[in-house]
Order: C-alpha cells, then sequence, then structure tokens
C-alpha cells in the first residue's frame, strides 16, 4: 500500500490547489463577500504562489547595463593587440606596474574632481564604510603614494574605472571602461618627466597607426595667470576654467553664454578671455605671449610661459615637437591639474574656406590626456607633505573602437588564440596517443589542441586548424607510431614533413619562430 502524501507533495500538487484556491478568490468577489474575508482568501493564494519558488519562468531582458558593453573573442584579440603596445611602451621607459581596489574610501575621492564629482558613483553603506567606485586610477595612486610613503616611483596601471555619465558609446564614452595610466612621482627638474610623458603619448599613437593626431599642450599657472590678466575673480578661477575646457566639444559662443549668463562673469572679461583662447602654435605662440606685458606682469603667467618654453624644447629634443601645438584652449577641468596639461586629438585634414590649396587639422577625438599634479598627494599626507607628480591616461576605449573598425575594413582573419600546433589523426583510436603527444608538446612549452572527439575526421581538423589559424598540424598515425615519427603539416602552404618523435619540438619550436 502506497504510502500518503505529505502536505501539497509536489509541484503539480501545488498548481492545483493554487487553481482551486485562486476559484474561491474569483468567487467571493463576485459575490462581494465580507473584505476580510476576500483578504483572507488571497493570502492563502499568494501563500501557494510562493511555493512554486524559482520553478516558475522568470521574464527579463537579456542585455548589458547601460554604458557597458561585452566583447568576443575577436574583439578582444584587437584589445589585447592594444593592451600589448600600450604596455610594451610603458616598460620600455621604465615603469613598474601596480594595482589598487575598484573602490575606495568616498571622502578618498571627494573634493578632487571639481564639477565632475557628480559622476562618482556611490555604493550603499557596507558594515560602516562609505565607498565609492573609482572615477579615475589617478586619486587612488595619489592615496597609494600618501598611504606608503613613496616619495619616487614610476608607475603604470591598467584597470577599470567608472563614470555615472550620459553614455555615447559609438564616441567610445562609457560607464565602465579601462584607463591606461602612466604616472612619474618625484622631485625632478622641471619639465624633464612632461616631456617623456608627451613623448609616450606620440610613440603610442605612432605604433597603432590609428592616423594623423596633435598633442595640445598647455600650463594651468598660464591660464590662471590669463583669467587673472582678463580679469576674472580668482574664485572663479576654477568654474571658469571648466567652462573653457568645453571649447573641444562647443563653440565660443556657448562656453561664453555659460560663462555670462550662468556663472555670472563680465561680458567683457568674457570677450577678453576669448581673445587669448583662440590663440595656439608652438615655440613662436611662447614668444609672442612673452611679449605681452600684462602676462609678463603677472607672475604665475610668466612662470607658466617659461614652463612650456622650456617644455617646448624638451619636446624638440625627443623629436616630437611637429605633433604638438601649444593651445590656449586646452584647459581640462580636473580641479586637481597645477602645471603643464596636456591632451591627444586624433585629426582629419578639412580645406580652408578661401578656397586655397593649404589645409588645417580639425580635432575628431580626444584620445589621451594628462597633466601636473602637485598637490594632490599632499591632501592625503597626514602633515601635507608633497609629492610632485605628472602623468598620462590613454583613452583605450576610443582607440580600441578605431582598431576595431580598421579590422573590419581590412576585412581579415583575426587570431583568438595563441594556439601553435594542433594536433591530428585520420585514424580511429588514436585518442590516447593524441593526448600523449598533446602532453609531450605543452610540456614542451607548446601552445597546442586537439579535437574533443574520439575518432574526428582529418579534414575537420585540418579545417579546423585554417579557420583559427593554427600554423601547424602534429599528424600521428598507425605508421607513425610504429617507425616513431611524427609528420608536422604547414597549414598556410600544405607542405608536410616528417620528423622523429625525440627531435619533434626542437624542430616545432624552431618553426614556430621562424612563422
Amino acid at each position: 500500500m502506497a504510502a500518503p502524501k505529505s502536505g501539497l507533495g509536489d509541484m503539480a500538487d501545488v498548481k492545483e490547489a493554487i487553481r482551486k484556491q485562486g476559484e474561491i478568490v474569483r468567487k467571493l468577489k463576485q459575490e462581494k463577500a465580507d473584505p476580510e474575508k476576500i483578504s483572507e482568501e488571497v493570502e492563502k493564494l499568494l501563500s501557494l504562489k510562493e511555493q512554486l519558488g524559482d520553478a516558475r519562468p522568470q521574464k527579463f531582458q537579456l542585455k548589458t547595463p547601460k554604458g557597458t558593453r561585452d566583447y568576443n573573442p575577436r574583439q578582444m584579440a584587437i584589445r589585447e593587440g592594444v593592451f600589448k603596445t600600450i604596455i610594451n611602451c610603458f616598460k620600455r621607459h621604465g615603469a613598474e606596474t601596480i594595482d589598487t581596489p575598484v573602490f575606495e574610501l568616498k571622502e578618498t575621492l571627494t573634493g578632487k574632481y571639481g564639477e565632475d564629482a557628480k559622476l562618482i558613483y556611490d555604493l550603499a553603506d557596507q558594515g560602516g564604510e562609505i565607498l565609492s567606485l573609482r572615477y579615475d586610477l589617478t586619486v587612488p595612486f595619489a592615496r597609494y603614494l600618501a598611504m606608503n610613503k613613496i616619495n619616487s616611483i614610476k608607475r603604470y596601471h591598467i584597470a577599470k574605472v567608472y563614470r555615472r555619465d550620459n553614455p555615447a558609446m559609438t564616441r567610445g564614452r562609457y560607464r565602465e571602461f579601462y584607463q591606461c595610466d602612466f604616472d612619474i612621482a618625484g622631485q625632478y627638474d622641471l619639465m624633464i618627466p612632461d616631456a617623456e610623458c608627451v613623448k609616450i603619448v606620440a610613440e603610442i599613437l605612432s605604433e597603432l597607426n590609428v592616423g594623423d593626431f596633435v598633442i595640445k599642450l598647455n600650463n594651468r599657472l598660464l591660464l590662471d595667470g590669463m583669467f587673472a590678466v582678463c580679469g576674472v575673480p580668482e574664485e572663479k578661477f576654477r568654474t571658469i576654467c571648466s567652462a573653457v575646457d568645453k571649447l573641444d566639444k562647443t563653440f565660443w559662443e556657448d562656453v561664453r553664454s555659460e560663462m555670462v549668463d550662468e556663472k555670472g562673469l563680465a561680458q567683457e572679461v568674457a570677450d577678453r578671455i576669448g581673445e587669448y583662447v583662440r590663440l595656439n602654435g608652438q615655440l613662436e605662440l611662447v614668444d609672442q605671449l612673452m611679449q605681452d606685458d600684462q602676462m609678463m606682469k603677472n607672475k604665475m603667467a610668466r612662470q607658466g610661459l617659461e614652463e612650456m618654453k622650456l617644455l617646448l624644447t624638451y619636446c624638440q629634443l625627443f623629436g616630437v615637437l611637429h605633433k604638438v601645438s601649444f593651445d590656449l584652449s586646452l584647459a581640462r577641468g580636473l580641479d586637481y591639474y597645477t602645471g603643464v596639461i596636456y591632451e591627444a586629438v586624433l585629426t582629419a585634414e578639412k580645406a580652408q574656406s578661401d578656397g586655397g590649396d593649404k589645409s588645417e587639422p580639425v580635432g575628431v577625438g580626444s584620445v589621451a590626456g594628462g597633466g601636473r599634479y602637485d598637490g594632490l598627494v599632499g591632501m592625503f599626507d597626514p602633515k601635507g607633505k608633497k609629492v610632485p607628480c605628472v602623468g598620462v591616461s590613454i583613452g583605450i576605449e576610443r582607440l580600441f573602437s578605431i582598431m576595431e573598425a580598421k579590422a573590419e575594413a581590412a576585412e581579415g582573419k583575426v587570431r583568438t588564440t595563441e594556439t601553435q600546433v594542433y594536433v591530428a589523426s585520420g585514424q580511429k583510436n588514436m585518442l590516447e596517443e593524441r593526448m600523449k603527444l598533446c602532453n609531450l608538446l605543452w610540456e614542451g612549452g607548446i601552445k597546442t589542441e586537439l579535437s574533443y572527439k574520439k575518432n574526428p575526421k582529418l579534414l575537420n581538423q585540418f579545417q579546423y586548424a585554417e579557420d583559427h589559424g593554427i600554423p601547424f598540424l602534429a599528424i600521428i598515425g598507425e605508421q607513425e607510431l610504429k617507425d616513431g615519427v611524427v609528420k608536422v603539416r604547414n597549414t598556410s602552404t600544405r607542405e608536410e614533413e616528417t620528423f622523429p618523435r625525440e627531435k619533434l619540438l626542437e624542430e616545432i619550436r624552431t618553426r614556430v619562430s621562424q612563422s
């Protein structure tokens, strides 16, 4: 005799009970029964529905969060190639790497970003700590230096940062994205580290072959001196600087309107600023501004011009002067910059309106930026001890978008693995021998794959190697086992050679190094 069921038993019983309870609720409502009675029966219905738990199918939208994206293997292969170029450049210039947490105490980030502070992602209270996701890699670096009492380091850091921005993913603006930072901390002679940062940006953009670019240079000291000369009240320096920073994205008329209508600047002061921020050039512009009596009377402006002259001279020695432009419209709105600032912009050629043969470069997108921030570490040090710093951040997302578009246009295959050898066989019952050969190659440091089928077809294995760009196949069969040899096939030329098994590693290494 079957044992009686305990309670509602399986899910079929639960569903039947829900159906019956639903009928009871509907009947009571039709009869306009006592509301308390209806509520009581509804509670029973809800309780029954809860018992279904996760068994009920859940409807949800399959998408990545706003401002984020997935990367497929092909995209990741392109991305890793860009990372490799950047890291090689950083290491070539003597940098070592560090890592910091993805979130910081909120107080660490507060007061460092000016008007951009509204873009910081705040997290829920975690055990009494108020945390925020890191906005960039510079402030965590300054905190790291102060906390570990480090006075001198040349470091690079590649990691994700987060900004609660309005994403424009077609233009490479995300809420979650990588930054690639290079920074030099320490007390050194004027403008030498700054010039190396400019050189690094030029090297990376040239090696990636992303097209024409210009590295815009300016100086926060010069900007503040210019604001003072133009009549900007000192308490408005930062907010006016933030407005000027938008000149690469909008027209002067809009920036002027923001300064006058929103930030209360006098019209004549805004117009005077407009005369300066339209200027750009190289050493000749420094000389021109040094002839400006008002600028030279201001201590900050004079110091800024002297630094710019030295920086441009060093850029000439480093062979990158032809890639830089001293541009008074460059402001960079972050509060922590104290001296030289720079921004690399990809350019396109635009014919002049007079129909002449000359053309002028037009900015089409910022791909790197940075500057000097001598006061940031001191904000974290209990004694306010300053550690001079200068650094640059590479805009990896925009560069990646460009490289991906180039790969699409080329319509070539992009290797998504680094496999060097594919172990194959055309005969049945060779799985164990293929596994032994695979293990031999793995232990010899060769990147190797094999089919996961017991008896794969030889043509399918050849096709797999071709589709995945694997340069060589190691082929074995009963005859090869008897003779103690392995056949090596070149995937691209389809030429085959046979080698003694004991010499296979040596021969494979030779061919891999030559391919």
